[in-house]
């Protein structure tokens, strides 16, 4: 199976602290990699770096088997990335949003893939009201439209159904499930939800302190840590509590 994204022994420092210290994985096509980690664990920092929005202090960064940094324009025309911290323009309508973000990506074929994804993520109730007006569901569903608007070949998910109620965070998971099923893609989820990395995750990384701590699926780290569930293992380890 093609390795779509490989990180080499990566290092974000900022002065003398290290934000993300010597980290290294790979996300093979279709499949789903969990990062987990508490608040300053250094996720978010590493997807900055994925993203390329934050130069690496050192390390590598492979996409589709181009290093980032030689490749810059190629690679990012093959990712995207959804964060319920990052709002769409508000006065424009969901569809002039996509419009617009399909012109910055150079998608050729706008109408067709604003229609697909119109389909599947149930926009047409909603596609001509201004973003502004949406509920946190609805703006979801517009931000994860945006992020597959290019037809991702890796997708970046930082909370992606953070605030969502449960019927509406059960159809986005079931979504990612199916889309990536059907495009092969490669994700990364950064979340805080448990059940949610159980369900979509082959394979799990816990990061505390900018380091990798532990790694395996979910099933892998439950039994290994004697715990009932990922959340339980999640506290341990956060904790540093071997009890």
């Amino acid at each position: 199976m093609n390795i779509l994204v490989e990180v080499k022994d990566l290092k974000k420092s900022y002065g003398s602290k290290l934000a993300v210290n010597s980290i290294s994985f790979k996300i093979h096509e279709n499949e789903i990699l969990g990062l987990l980690g508490p608040n300053g664990s250094g996720k978010t920092t590493t997807i900055g770096m994925l993203l390329g929005l934050l130069k690496p202090s050192s390390g590598e960064i492979f996409i589709d088997g181009k290093k980032i940094e030689d490749h810059r324009i190629e690679t990012l025309e093959k990712i995207n990335f959804i964060s319920p911290y990052i709002e769409l323009p508000k006065k424009l309508s969901v569809k002039q949003n996509l419009i617009v973000y399909a012109k910055l990506y150079k998608v050729k074929n706008i109408t067709e893939r604003i229609e697909y994804l119109t389909e599947k993520l149930r926009l047409n109730e909603f596609l001509n009201r201004l973003t502004g007006e949406l509920s946190s569901g609805q703006k979801n569903r517009v931000s994860l439209a945006k992020a597959l608007i290019n037809e991702p070949k890796v997708l970046f998910l930082d909370e992606p159904t953070a605030s969502l109620d449960p019927e509406i965070g059960d159809f986005v998971r079931t979504f990612l499930e199916n889309y990536k099923n059907e495009k092969k893609i490669s994700i990364l989820l950064a979340s805080h939800n448990m059940n949610e990395v159980t369900r979509l995750c082959k394979k799990t990384l816990m990061m505390k302190d900018g380091l990798i701590i532990d790694s395996g699926s979910p099933s892998e780290l439950i039994e290994k840590h004697g715990r009932r569930n990922l959340e339980e293992v999640f506290l341990k380890l956060s904790r540093g509590n071997d009890s």
